[in-house]
């Protein structure tokens, strides 16, 4: 692979990784928000305004026992978690449309340079792999994922660690703000919080991308025999990576999504959940399945569209750039 096919894929990642941040942000922070051990919860309605003489007067007649047993039942109704749409009307109520928006700063910051990263480091590990082993073989596809994964999660997890800070903030403090705020209470050691959960993150990362390299040999092999040529596009082929992007994280995010949560955890203020094992354990022992799988809808409905735009965008521009330059990507693979 030459430098100029490295820099179509450093470019290319980067645009397609923006384009996905913009448009699902709401989503992000939405799910990121469920995540969380506060969570977003209805708020419990206000105490009725009738007689409160009388009320006690019923109340002290009632076992101690019996009164506590209906308090914790009474805060487990109210307790209730919102759906995706609840929480975004109560975002929006309570902090203003701005809220949904909130961490998209060093979402861009962070998305550009670690797509980039990413597909560069794919492409890269992939180019060399292919020379040693059998090439574009499954454990080409989930060597060079692995690799890509780790620089990415590495270099790149100080900008995610303050973009979920921001997003569970209540307040509209800056990321500035909450940089100094971070530094001042761990050091540089406090945004690597949560890297761990990251590095197990790498496993829905190689799932993604060896379905997504399966799928879309497939289609590859189909327009073969359609008589089609392999180094052109049409509308119909990036919508076909949309769909096989989609699908492939789909499955990914189901199989892997625990990381998620224990992430989002480790990233929150406190010293409850200090190490990944111990945050999983932790939160399955508090909230049941549920609770490591608490916001997968949202992520669900916010991946697929990240993950369509993101791929047929990546594929779109190393296309239009080999195309412009006449680089011979293609042609090598």
């Amino acid at each position: 692979m030459s430098q100029r096919d490295t820099a179509i894929h450093l470019v290319a990642g980067g645009v397609a990784g923006t384009a996905g941040a913009v448009v699902t942000c709401p989503l992000e922070v939405v799910k990121t928000r469920l995540q969380s051990s506060k969570g977003v919860v209805i708020p419990p309605p206000p105490p009725p305004s009738s007689n409160t003489t009388s009320s006690k007067r019923v109340c002290s007649k009632i076992p101690k026992h019996q009164v506590q047993q209906c308090a914790r039942a009474g805060h487990a109704r109210t307790a209730q978690r919102m759906s995706l749409i609840q929480c975004i009307r109560y975002i929006v109520k309570n902090e203003g449309a701005r809220a949904l928006f909130k961490g998209l700063g060093p979402n861009i910051v962070g998305v550009a340079p670690s797509r980039a990263i990413y597909f560069c480091t794919y492409s890269q590990a992939k180019a060399i792999l292919n020379q040693h082993i059998p090439p574009d073989t499954p454990i080409v596809h989930l060597s060079a994922a692995s690799a890509a994964g780790f620089v990415s999660c590495t270099m790149t997890n100080p900008i995610w660690f303050v973009k979920t800070r921001l997003q569970l903030d209540g307040q509209n403090i800056t990321a500035l703000e909450c940089i100094k705020r971070i530094y001042a209470k761990h050091g540089i050691k406090g945004f690597y919080k949560g890297i761990t959960a990251s590095y197990m993150g790498i496993s829905e990362t190689v799932v993604h991308f060896v379905l997504y390299e399966g799928v879309k040999a497939r289609l590859m092999a189909a327009r073969s025999k359609d008589g089609v040529v392999s180094d052109t596009r049409s509308p119909r082929d990036f919508l076909e990576f949309m769909a096989a992007g989609a699908f492939s994280k789909t499955i990914a995010s189901c199989i892997a999504y625990p990381h998620e949560v224990a992430r989002t955890r480790l990233r929150e203020e406190g010293d409850k959940y200090r190490k990944f094992w111990q945050t999983l354990h932790t939160v399955w022992m508090e909230e049941g399945y549920r609770g490591v799988y608490r916001g997968l809808g949202t992520q669900l409905v916010r991946q697929i569209p990240n993950t369509a735009i993101m791929m047929s965008t990546y594929e779109a521009v190393v296309y239009l750039l080999t195309t412009h330059f006449n680089s011979s990507f293609y042609e090598n693979t």
